[in-house]
């Protein structure tokens, strides 16, 4: 065991006082994991939309102070009781879902959506005892959706922690632990394009581009990428992107524009908005007979998908998917493999790079719309 185990860490994390103000780095108190938790050491974490969406606190209850993050790669520092699978100096992925390999989800072959620890944005406490590791002067600061990375040292739950490859670099890896495997699972485990087929990708944002990415290494011929950007349009290219739509330059519904190039519609469509037109879009595009449309993207809360049943009873299949149906624990490592093996790409999705000091600029370039994603270097 590390010779800090058992002890309160002082440490350095960007804490989120209020709702949409710049982050302050701040020194906090890290307390030892309890029954089975782990204190990890963070070393690279990435910007997700989530942390953004959140932050502001626009649609949602907000939690202050709190701190963000959870797209990371880091080593176990130490464990708490009862954990068993994982110990000191283990390479690991913190995932803002869970597997507690325990409840009926778990046990099931088909499900990752675990009882004990699916994702949770309002929970701000640990599960063991409902208070917070984190803390500042004595008072509490909360935490996000049981990962907080945005703090050298963070304490989670063992069921939400992937143990890796020691060998992976983790500043590529860590995207993996949100955004690139819910696209990149949402094709390659639930939507499934055959070789040759044709697949229609709705956002060509992070999640929109790992979908493509599973496209490509599917061995899909025709990859259309949908997005009311066009300046995205160059970058998709890179993720096996070789047609695109604006649904602004055309006057009749995307999924009309998309049935007319495809000779009826798409074999495979993804979408990755969160918009329900773009949804429904997804859905009416892909061709009867044998049509799958896999939704990903979350809605706004009163959304209501609308769409013929003649739709369904022309043998169209609507799917949706959460985390690309990944199991964090049992699928990650496995995930992680892939890239070392060369079998899929993930260092064109990390376009910038800063300091863990100027982690305001990260999101500074999200919400300018700039790049894919920013990787944020906790050791200066």
């Amino acid at each position: 065991m590390s010779n800090t185990a058992g002890k309160v860490i002082k440490c350095k994390a960007a804490v989120a006082w209020e709702a949409g103000k710049p982050l302050v780095i701040e020194e906090v108190e890290v307390a030892p994991p309890q029954k089975h938790e782990v204190r990890l050491k963070i070393l690279f974490t990435a910007l997700c939309h989530t942390d953004v969406y959140f932050w502001e606190a626009k649609g949602q209850h907000p939690l202050f102070p709190r701190i963000f993050g959870h797209e990371a790669g880091g080593i176990v520092e130490s464990v708490g009781e009862g954990v068993t699978e994982l110990q000191s100096g283990d390479h690991v992925l913190p995932v803002f879902t869970g597997e507690c390999k325990e409840c009926a989800h778990c046990k099931s072959e088909e499900s990752n959506m675990c009882d004990l620890l699916r994702i949770n944005t309002d929970r701000g406490t640990m599960l063991n005892d409902g208070q917070t590791r984190f803390s500042k002067d004595g008072k509490p600061i909360y935490h996000f959706v049981g990962t907080s990375t945005f703090s050298e040292y963070t304490v989670s739950h063992v069921g939400s922690v992937a143990k890796i490859n020691p060998a992976a670099p983790l500043d590529k890896v860590c995207v993996l632990s949100c955004g690139i495997c819910t696209g990149f699972g949402a094709t390659v485990n639930v939507a499934k394009p055959k070789k040759g087929s044709s697949v229609a990708i709705f956002g060509l944002g992070a999640v929109g581009l790992a979908a493509a990415e599973g496209a490509r290494v599917s061995g899909a011929s025709r990859i259309i990428g949908v997005d009311l950007n066009s300046n995205r349009f160059e970058e998709a290219k890179k993720f096996g992107v070789n047609e695109f739509v604006n649904p602004k330059d055309h006057n009749k519904p995307v999924q009309e524009v998309i049935a007319e190039m495809t000779n009826g519609g798409v074999d495979r469509s993804v979408e990755c908005t969160g918009s329900i037109q773009a949804m429904i879009s997804a859905f009416e595009c892909v061709h009867d007979g044998w049509g799958v449309a896999v939704l990903v993207g979350v809605p706004n809360k009163d959304d209501a998908f609308k769409t013929h049943p003649m739709n369904f009873l022309n043998e169209r299949t609507l799917k949706g998917t959460f985390y690309g149906n990944y199991k964090p624990r049992t699928d990650l490592p496995g995930v992680v493999e892939k890239y070392m093996n060369k079998e899929m790409e993930l260092d064109k999705f990390i376009t910038h790079s800063v300091s863990f000091s100027e982690i305001n600029k990260a999101f500074e370039y999200m919400l300018a719309g700039q790049g894919i994603r920013c990787i944020i270097r906790m050791e200066h």
